[in-house]
């Protein structure tokens, strides 16, 4: 197979699919690691800080590869904050963002002393100040923005545009900064924006700085003086089948020189390009059919286990991790889930395969395991770290053991409608 599966060895991917069994997502330290020195060498020239979007992939061998390299950790959840410490992150170097955090959620960020807390909405901020004030504890906040500003990718990942539901919209941002600088328990040390994901295209990133750079200076101009940093976020795209992915270099030209001219520091918050193509899924093909005048593939991995394909129509690449020379056929690689949605590649030219052989489904690094589900009561794959010629189970497979854990079948308390009783627990 000459140079490998996009920098895996194949003879390691066969070891690591006999023994730790399919399907099983496999990710590379050094591909990741590569990624980050990439996008790092390419912001030289501006103060700056990665924070890596734990929402893409949250294993923890993952992030603490992440961490080790210096990366900071974007996280969407009070889980993710979690994660993000128990990987060793500081909370100082955590960017806590989401349209939805809850009272508890606030809560436990503020105690932690995230290093930015976004704000994304008026409501949030009162409940936010709410909190804060209640646990006598500062806290350090950014207004996350809703620039307005298109972009070219799919509706689903789309976040910047001004019916989107994320941020503070773009002419309330001033009001909502004066708020906050009210607050004697909070300081505002940035302004944030996110455009969505596997963004192709440089050009909406600097129109989105020239207008969060537009912000900065009327807040300056109100008297507000505390604003650090720029955080300039979405997805840089990377190449699945044919896209055209940008440069780490494109997007530090777009944005750095005039995050730098404002004299501010940039923080991004990339995921899919750190990890996507640093990760492939292991699938082993169970049968050969033909039906309806199609020929099918059916493997052990389905919708359950990798749903892009079925839920953004996404092009993965399969590579049989055989030699590959058999003559190519056209078919379609479906899984064992009862939904007419579950297939991994329709109409597809692949080299012929028989049943035992082992796929490789390739940049599945990212929104792979994260977001698998155990529907059909199938137990989500393990993960697997590869650290060059050797690897280890970073997560083991779940059992159906598993999927029992914290069901009953014969329930020991009842209760009654109505509120719960003084000192019980509601929901949160």
């Amino acid at each position: 197979m000459g140079a490998g599966v996009l920098g895996f060895d194949p003879a390691l991917l066969r070891s690591i699919a006999e023994r730790v069994g399919t399907p099983a997502y496999v990710y590379s330290a050094n591909l990741i690691r590569a990624q980050y020195h990439a996008l790092h060498d390419a912001l030289k020239d501006v103060p700056h800080r990665i924070c890596y979007s734990v929402k893409a992939n949250g294993n923890l061998g993952v992030l603490k590869v992440l961490r080790t390299l210096g990366a900071g950790a974007d996280i969407v959840s009070v889980g993710e904050l979690r994660r993000a410490l128990a990987a060793g992150f500081e909370a100082g170097a955590i960017v806590f963002s989401g349209v939805g955090k809850t009272a508890p959620e606030l809560d436990e960020a503020i105690r932690a002393g995230v290093g930015y807390l976004n704000i994304e909405s008026s409501a949030e901020l009162d409940a936010a100040i709410a909190v804060a004030r209640r646990i006598k504890r500062p806290a350090t906040l950014g207004i996350r923005v809703n620039p307005d500003v298109a972009t070219e990718t799919h509706p689903y990942t789309k976040t910047g545009e001004k019916t989107a539901k994320f941020g503070v919209p773009y002419d309330e941002v001033v009001s909502v900064a004066q708020r906050i600088a009210a607050e004697p328990l909070f300081t505002l040390r940035g302004l944030a924006m996110h455009l969505g994901s596997q963004i192709t295209d440089v050009e909406p990133y600097h129109r989105g700085t020239v207008k969060l750079l537009e912000l900065v200076t009327a807040i300056r101009a109100s008297g507000i003086g505390t604003i650090d940093a720029l955080d300039v976020g979405g997805g840089l795209g990377v190449r699945y089948h044919n896209e055209k992915a940008p440069s780490p270099k494109a997007f530090a030209e777009a944005v750095a020189p005039p995050i730098k001219q404002a004299g501010l520091a940039l923080v991004c918050e990339p995921g899919r390009y750190l990890v996507a193509n640093a990760g492939v899924l292991l699938t082993r093909v169970l049968y050969r059919k033909h039906a309806g005048g199609k020929e099918f593939v059916v493997v052990d991995a389905g919708m359950t286990d990798f749903v892009r394909p079925s839920h953004y129509n996404a092009h993965h690449d399969l590579v049989p991790l055989e030699n590959g020379s058999g003559p190519e056929e056209l078919v379609n690689v479906v899984g064992p889930i009862c939904e007419s949605g579950d297939f991994l590649a329709l109409d597809r030219k692949l080299p012929a395969v028989v049943p035992g052989e082992i796929l490789a489904v390739l940049g599945t690094g990212a929104y792979g395991f994260v977001m698998s589900s155990t529907y059909n009561q199938r137990p989500r794959p393990p993960e697997v770290l590869v650290e060059g010629d050797r690897y280890y189970v970073a997560r083991q497979r779940e059992t159906l053991d598993d999927l029992l854990r914290g069901e009953v079948l014969e329930p020991t308390t009842w209760y009654h409608g109505g509120p719960p009783a003084a000192g019980g627990k509601g929901t949160g």
